[in-house]
């Protein structure tokens, strides 16, 4: 595999920069993906976060509406919904209504963490007595509801709408336990590198070692998440990084903020020891001029085996975001017209 033959994604946090409004963000994630349709991405995916103050994307669904309503081609989803938070029920019924009115774009990617602090945890799984620990129960009961069995007709409600629709789910992991639970379904699988890198290739294997074929897929596939930053020359893409490892630092900090403007350097902001880790976090990043970060692509897809590669860039200025895109664009077009 190489850049030229496989699908590039966005996974987009819909993040709120420093004195923002989540309005004015949601106006630039649906610009965003207005042209990612145009640039050719495959999907546009949305993740589920709380109690987040950078993030604006936390009622995952209705966001995925909004954007879905905007856009013409391209796949629409989550990335993921963490299903512990919520009654399978609901999310079949939320992603049937997606599916009935976006038909053929929709997909439905799960997580089992919280996606928020263990404060939002609580409050948003009182009710559901979940912890986590039944993911595989609750995905198999969301599965049902799209497609009943029948042991399970007349035991489980119905989900209208979603009984019978083909809504593409995709299990999300930062560990092994997802990888395995993908495999062993025939699911396909993406694997968060972009803020997990140590266990992607331990994962991946555990993914592929486990793949049973199903009626979904016949052999697996493996999106790979990673943070690709593109811009005209190397320093101005390392710049525009320095806002994601403001988030990075924040976060192991445990001060929860907006996403700040870039800095020239970050040597007065973080320590030695939180430099490691934040590096070390982001070492799936990429960031540079198209030369760059295509060898690096293409680098990072060989050792990897990745049949899709889906982006984030968290960059604070909209028309920088926009430009990192479709510089990125440019490059996966101009490569598959060279084939």
């Amino acid at each position: 595999m190489s850049i030229h033959n496989i699908p590039f994604s966005i996974l987009d946090l819909a993040p709120i920069v420093t004195g923002s409004s989540p309005a004015h963000s949601f106006r630039n994630t649906l610009e965003l993906a207005q042209h990612a349709d145009k640039w050719g991405y495959n999907r546009f995916w949305l993740a589920e976060h709380h109690n987040m103050p950078g993030i604006a994307s936390s009622a995952t669904s209705v966001v995925i509406g909004y954007v879905a309503a905007g856009t013409e081609k391209i796949r629409v989803g989550s990335g993921g919904i963490m299903l512990p938070n919520h009654a399978p029920l609901v999310i079949a019924e939320q992603f049937g209504t997606l599916e009935s009115m976006y038909p053929g774009r929709i997909d439905l990617g799960l997580g089992r963490a919280p996606g928020s602090d263990q404060v939002a945890a609580r409050a948003l799984r009182r009710g559901l007595g979940s912890n986590g620990e039944d993911f595989p129960e609750q995905l198999n009961e969301l599965r049902h509801y799209f497609h009943p069995s029948d042991e399970s007709r007349g035991v489980l409600p119905r989900a209208v709408p979603g009984e019978g629709l083909n809504v593409p789910i995709w299990l999300l992991g930062s560990s092994g336990f997802s990888a395995q639970l993908a495999g062993r379904h025939g699911l396909p699988f993406a694997f968060a590198s972009h803020f997990a890198p140590d266990f992607l290739l331990p994962a991946l294997k555990l993914y592929r070692d486990n793949f049973r074929p199903s009626e979904v897929l016949d052999k697996p596939y493996a999106m790979v998440g990673l943070n690709v930053i593109v811009a005209d020359s190397d320093e101005a893409a390392k710049f525009l990084a320095t806002s994601q490892e403001q988030a990075f630092l924040n976060l192991i900090r445990g001060r929860m903020g907006q996403l700040n403007p870039p800095v020239d350097s970050m040597d007065g902001l973080w320590n030695e020891q939180e430099k490691m880790i934040v590096q070390k976090q982001l070492s799936f990043t990429i960031a540079g001029t198209k030369a760059t970060v295509k060898d690096k692509l293409n680098a990072l897809i060989e050792q990897t085996g990745a049949d899709e590669l889906i982006v984030v860039s968290q960059i604070y200025d909209q028309a920088a975001r926009l430009r990192s895109y479709e510089l990125l664009a440019e490059i996966f077009n101009e490569s598959s017209a060279a084939q």
